[in-house]
């Protein structure tokens, strides 16, 4: 089993940046793909960007990409989200996701066994 807590969402300016963190419990961590996702209202939730196990490959939406940076801290049992040149349309709740002991990053939501509770992100002026 892995739990999951998301943290470092709240309301921002469009232009500016937050870093989502989101800690892993569970001795599985360590080998786990991990991603973020987001569901805007009335939307589905969406593949945001995931990262494999020793942190190489990562994956983005074309969305994001450019302006978000996803890694982790396997010391640390960590995976981050640096946003950056927020958009009123990145405003949604984000969620971390874990693969159950597979390494291989993947997009879709289907591939990921673990997620958190979610953390709010709006942006708006």
């Amino acid at each position: 089993q892995v739990q999951l807590v998301e943290s470092g969402g709240g309301l921002v300016q469009p232009g500016d940046s937050l870093r989502l963190s989101c800690a892993a419990s569970g001795r599985t961590f360590s080998t786990n793909a991990m991603a973020w996702f987001r569901q805007a209202p009335g939307k589905e939730r969406e593949f945001a960007a995931s990262i494999d196990w020793p942190g190489v490959r990562r994956y983005y939406a074309d969305s994001v990409k450019g302006r978000f940076t996803i890694s982790r801290d396997n010391a640390k049992n960590s995976v981050y989200l640096q946003m950056n040149g927020l958009k009123p349309d990145d405003t949604a709740v984000y969620y971390c996701a874990a693969r159950n002991g597979v390494w291989t990053a993947t997009t879709g939501r289907g591939d990921y066994d673990y997620w958190g509770q979610g953390t709010q992100v709006t942006v708006s002026s």
